[in-house]
């Protein structure tokens, strides 16, 4: 009998659970996704007494589009109540800046688990469930460490490990589909891949931003870590695209006609009708309206600072990146649209950690 697979805490943010920790903890820097400049630990201006945001509604025009592109993946909750007991840094301020420095890792690795849970509900990959229920529930203990085990966690270490498994996964389930693409890490920054076919292909960690992909069939493609910033995906099929995050989706421009995976939901920003014109997607052109130029889109997580985006930070197996470009380390702590560290994994699978200018952290190709 096949044993069950280990039930980790929620891996959806519950922001009403949380102390504002991502408003606090992480830093980000003025650019195309947020008004201003911020460091690490001082709270963001718009954080209100009891924790919620004082422009949660209207975000985007504020200029903090970095933060609607964010996902702790449940990390803020777990250390607000389970790793410090529900006390907050307001209320224990000797245990502030540590708990700014445990929410950071804790995020990585629900990154992980999100992806790793994701892996064990994909039946071709059945020959390495097993490998990937011990890594679920290995991730799942170091996240429920004390604050002291947490942060003496070699995170980029265990990401390479959980990397590894999430490639073997994904390489089973794509090995069905013909003459696949390989363009893991590949800088795509603006391709024009309109209405491309590419199924099964390996995009982990690919720099995105600001491609082209309306009505590209994206079936089944692994997008880990792909950091997607402004890329054009009205009309595309990412219908069973593999590890595709709600982060990745909420920083891409899409439409009504864009087919979505199972479990994710279409971002409140993107058109809800079709437009009119010729091909899908054209009226939002190539190019991204955040303006995150090679520069600052690509690189502008501010990896070494943690950015909230990050650009690609948090690619693939775990991180933090916001998508700022400007805030964060993405994978390791580094991330790539930030540096490497920002807050999602950056391209190779490692997951980020920061909010940075840069966008969501992507999860790292790994």
């Amino acid at each position: 009998m096949t044993a069950p697979d280990p039930t980790p805490v929620s891996l959806v943010s519950d922001c009403g659970s949380c102390f504002g920790l991502c408003c606090v903890a992480l830093p980000f820097a003025a650019g195309a996704d947020f008004a201003v400049d911020k460091s690490a630990g001082t709270p963001c201006r718009n954080l209100q007494t009891d924790f919620t945001c004082g422009i949660h509604a209207r975000l985007r025009d504020s200029g903090f589009q970095g933060c609607t592109v964010y996902d702790c993946f449940g990390a803020g909750q777990r250390v607000s109540q389970v790793t410090y007991g529900g006390r907050s840094w307001r209320e224990e301020p000797p245990a502030a800046s540590r708990m700014f420095e445990v929410f950071p890792v804790v995020r990585q690795l629900h990154e992980l688990l999100r992806y790793l849970t994701e892996a064990l509900s994909l039946a071709p990959a059945r020959p390495v469930h097993p490998e990937l229920r011990r890594a679920l529930a290995e991730t799942d203990r170091l996240a429920a460490g004390t604050p002291e085990e947490i942060l003496a966690v070699d995170v980029p270490a265990h990401r390479q490990t959980v990397a590894e498994l999430l490639l073997k996964a994904s390489e089973l389930v794509r090995a069905g589909v013909p003459r696949r693409r390989e363009h893991r890490g590949a800088d795509l920054f603006g391709a024009r891949l309109r209405g491309a076919d590419l199924r099964g292909a390996n995009l982990r960690g690919a720099l995105l931003v600001a491609a082209d992909l309306a009505g590209a069939d994206l079936r089944l493609a692994d997008l880990i870590g792909a950091d997607l910033r402004d890329a054009n995906v009205a009309g595309a099929d990412l219908t069973d695209a593999l590890f595709l995050t709600q982060a990745q989706l909420n920083a891409a421009r899409g439409d009504a006609t864009t087919r979505l995976p199972a479990g994710l939901t279409r971002p409140a920003h993107w058109p809800r009708t079709a437009p009119a014109g010729p091909a899908a997607g054209e009226a939002a052109g190539t190019r991204g309206s955040t303006g995150a130029g090679r520069s600052g889109g690509r690189r502008s997580g501010g990896g070494a600072q943690g950015g909230r985006s990050g650009g690609r930070s948090g690619g693939g197996a775990s991180g933090d990146g916001r998508q700022a470009g400007g805030r964060g380390q993405r994978g390791s702590a580094s991330g790539r649209g930030q540096d490497r560290d920002g807050r999602g994994q950056d391209r190779d699978g490692r997951g980020r950690d920061g909010r940075g200018g840069g966008r969501p952290g992507r999860p790292g190709r790994g």
